[in-house]
This record gives C-alpha cells, sequence and structure tokens, in this order.
C-alpha cells in the first residue's frame, strides 16, 4: 500500500490573547491568518481558525467520497456542494470541537433515482478519511438533497 504525507506549518508571535500567526500549506497553497481572538468570535474578521480549516478539510474530503459514491453505484452528477459546520464547546475547561455536520446538495443527478440519496450520502460519509479520523470523538452528520 502507498502512503502519503501532507503538511501545514504555523508561525506565532506573541502571546495568545495579542498574538498573531500564519498557517501555510506545505504545498504553498495557501497562508492564512490567524489569531485566537477570530477563534472565539461570533464574526468572522478575515483571519482562519483550527476548527474552519477542519471543516475545509472535512467538506472537500466527503465531496471527493460521495463523487465516487455516486459513481460506483453508476450514477453521474453535474455538481456537488458540501458545507461542513464545524461546532465547538468553550467553557473553563478549554474549547473541545463536539460536532461535523455535512450539507450536501447534489445537482443533475442522473442514472441514480434521487429519492436514495440521503441514504447514499449517509454510506458515503463513513468511507471519508476525515471522517473516520474524528468519529468516536466527534458527532458527524449528514443531510444530503438531490436539487
Amino acid at each position: 500500500m502507498a502512503t502519503f504525507a501532507r503538511s501545514a506549518n504555523v508561525e506565532w508571535n506573541g502571546t495568545l490573547m495579542e498574538g498573531t500567526g500564519t498557517a501555510k500549506a506545505g504545498t504553498g497553497a495557501f497562508s492564512l491568518p490567524v489569531t485566537f481572538p477570530s477563534r472565539i468570535a461570533e464574526t468572522g474578521d478575515g483571519k482562519t481558525t483550527p476548527e474552519e480549516l477542519m471543516a475545509a478539510s472535512h467538506a472537500v474530503c466527503y465531496a471527493m467520497v460521495l463523487t465516487n459514491t455516486i459513481g460506483k453505484q453508476g450514477g453521474t452528477s453535474r455538481r456537488i456542494r458540501v458545507t461542513a459546520t464545524v461546532t465547538a464547546d468553550k467553557s473553563d475547561a478549554g474549547l473541545k470541537v463536539v460536532s461535523s455536520h455535512l450539507k450536501a446538495e447534489v445537482e443533475g443527478l442522473e442514472g441514480i433515482d434521487k429519492g436514495t440519496i440521503q441514504e447514499l450520502a449517509a454510506g458515503a460519509e463513513k468511507g471519508c478519511p476525515i471522517s473516520n479520523a474524528i468519529r468516536g470523538s466527534v458527532a458527524i452528520t449528514v443531510d444530503a438533497q438531490a436539487v
């Protein structure tokens, strides 16, 4: 079996509350600013967070697996849109990621009964490597529809 690795680097300067950082993909695909106040803020300020990066990785991974699952069932789609919403609890004990909700909209589905998309999508989630990495410590839910 072939293995592969990916990396990201973070440079942090300053204290937790006043400091700033930059998260960079090892491939050079992105360089994103991060701060702790951005992490716990109610609204975005143009800086990313670990939870947002987790949501991005979950959404990308799941979109690929769902596309492959549809193909293996003899179907095709014109477009799949996935939104992953990662939720964290903030308490005196710290921050804890508690859930990731995947919402998939499958456009132009052909070759498969549209009424089975939720069941197919739930099964696809079981094959998502990111889901498999977080399952057991993070609740994962899936809501899918063919539009």
